[in-house]
């Protein structure tokens, strides 16, 4: 329930609209421009494993991993896989939305750093808070699956491979 809120109180508050963007390819730039800030939260951890890496007394490569080594690299694991999979199903709901919608993009993009941010310290907390920051995450991307196979197979099924 919060996702929805939080997204919807950003696109009425916040003042800024999405440039004007007519065609296939400029939506597909302004979402991959806009992916790009959601690769902050995924950086940010892989020089953060790296650093406790080097801090920590596990220098063996294949040796056990402490479990503050192991919590930065299973968030960069996790994230890097979400990343993915919130990528492709942004680049093609930029295709179907329309002009007025498009300031869902940068909203989506800010969700998506800032649930993982959310996750990777509830994470680092205790395992059993993580479901948190994991919903937030799961659940926008859920939804942005179900819009696009909506968009895909009802609204334009005339045009689903061109």
């Amino acid at each position: 329930l919060l996702c929805p809120c939080l997204i919807y109180g950003a696109y009425i508050f916040l003042p800024f609209d999405a440039p004007l963007l007519p065609t296939i390819s400029a939506r597909l730039v302004y979402t991959l421009r806009c992916a790009t800030f959601a690769t902050f939260p995924i950086v940010l951890g892989m020089i953060v494993s790296a650093i406790s890496r080097l801090c920590s007394s596990a220098l063996e490569p294949f040796g056990e991993l402490h479990r503050e080594v192991e919590i930065h690299r299973t968030y960069v694991s996790q994230s890097v896989h979400l990343f993915i999979l919130y990528f492709f199903n942004m680049a093609v709901l930029a295709t179907y939305l329309p002009q007025e919608l498009l300031k869902l993009i940068p909203l989506l993009t800010g969700l998506f750093a800032i649930s993982r941010l959310i996750f990777w310290i509830s994470y680092a907390i205790g395992r059993s808070f993580r479901a948190f920051g994991f919903s937030m995450t799961f659940l926008p991307l859920l939804a942005m699956l179900l819009w696009n196979l909506y968009g895909m197979f009802v609204l334009e099924p005339e045009n689903l491979l061109s």
